[in-house]
């Protein structure tokens, strides 16, 4: 059975003269147990649709904690209240402010629904060989 958990959060996007309040969907999924999601609405986005960035949920547990990332995702902490995810794209840099508190409480969440080394990564693994093989 797939279980998911959304939770709304706070963001706030950090520009050169301002932070912005950007409103965000965390979302974790039972059947993708190693990763989770940052969604945000048309309205706070370049492209004015749905934007959502995925990446492995040990990376934002770990970035609580201290500076990670390579690639398109780095995590590190900017106080004791606050995580800086930043995102990068073709089209630039996003820098957003999230209360650490959050997303703790989001971790510890999808913690009571998949315990990390507990993923069974067989149906991801499936997943991903159909789609790479274009088998429904």
């Amino acid at each position: 059975m797939e279980i998911t958990l959304d939770q709304p959060a706070r963001a706030r996007l950090i520009t050169g003269e301002e932070e912005l309040p950007v409103p965000a969907t965390l979302h974790y999924c039972s059947s993708d147990p190693l990763a989770v999601h940052v969604a945000f609405p048309p309205e706070v986005t370049l492209a004015g649709e749905d934007v959502v960035w995925t990446f492995a949920r040990a990376l934002l547990a770990a970035g609580l904690d201290g500076p990670v990332g390579e690639g398109d995702v780095h995590i590190w902490p900017c106080g004791r209240s606050r995580t800086v995810l930043e995102f990068h794209s073709p089209y630039g840099l996003a820098l957003l402010q999230f209360d650490t508190a959050a997303l703790r409480r989001f971790l510890v969440r999808t913690y009571a629904i998949v315990t990390p080394g507990a993923e069974d990564l067989g149906p991801a693994v499936e997943r991903c060989l159909n789609e790479l093989t274009g088998q429904p």
